[in-house]
């Protein structure tokens, strides 16, 4: 598992979303970095993570994180997970809630699919394996910044679109399944007893509103980010690391 390392001090690990690797936080994470120790791992059959085989159930991608952080000798951490990140850092949370400080799902959900996205993820299946990973992260990134940052010409989403292209077809087919077949893990929010931060953006039209804060209560902060869509930290990096630094400051850290 490619992991990347900046800064010192209290340890966040940062999980990007599908089709992305660790270069979704290179802004983010220098940012981070000034406070934090900034962990950014490519998750299995993304960025510079080999493929395995078969489909990723989201219990075998919190399972790698786990191993990650025990080979970096990492007892408790933070983790913060955005998209399919964050389903994973659910279910970390769920399996190993004693490693962590707390955890925040950014641009994610607890919810699980519902019958129309699961029928995207096999049609996401279908075109990958026929047209390749290069023709569906075109019909993709486009959907994941806010309208008025959809210029293909232009950073942040250019970046994005060559990100997704590094994507092994095998990585992208697993998580597809993976993520189409997870639960539904609003109970591990209810439960918890951590503090636990979830961040939407205002422009988000993967994340719908009505999906965002599934649960509410002293120990959640809820925290939407104006301007931006599926992307904050590539649409902007300065407000997400404002946001995931006042959480952590709050939790006495």
């Amino acid at each position: 598992m490619f992991v990347k390392e900046t800064g010192s001090g209290v340890p966040l690990v940062l999980l990007h979303g599908y089709c992305g690797s660790h270069r979704y936080w290179d802004e983010a994470a220098a940012l981070l970095a000034e406070r934090y120790r900034v962990i950014t791992p490519d998750l299995r059959g993304h960025g510079d993570s080999p493929a395995a085989d078969g489909d990723y159930p989201m219990e075998s991608l919190a399972e790698d994180t786990l191993r990650l952080l025990d080979r970096l000798d990492l007892a408790r951490v933070y983790l913060f997970g955005h998209s399919l990140g964050g389903y994973v850092a659910l279910a970390f949370a769920e399996q190993y809630a004693d490693r962590l400080f707390g955890y925040g799902l950014v641009h994610s959900t607890s919810y699980p699919d519902t019958d129309a996205a699961r029928a995207n993820r096999d049609k996401a299946v279908d075109t990958i394996g026929k047209e390749g990973v290069e023709a569906f992260v075109n019909g993709l990134v486009p959907k994941l910044f806010a309208p008025e940052h959809r210029n293909e010409e232009q950073y942040p989403m250019r970046k994005a679109l060559e990100i997704g292209y590094g994507t092994s077809s095998q990585g992208a087919i697993g998580c597809a399944l993976g993520m189409r077949d997870r639960p539904d893990r609003t109970s591990v929010l209810r439960r918890a007893n951590m503090p636990i931060l979830l961040l939407a953006g205002e422009k988000d039209e993967v994340i719908t509103e009505e999906r965002r804060f599934p649960v509410s209560g002293p120990s959640i902060a809820q925290v939407t980010l104006s301007g931006v869509g599926h992307m904050s930290m590539m649409e902007n990096p300065r407000a997400l690391t404002d946001a995931i630094t006042a959480f952590v400051q709050g939790t006495g850290k």
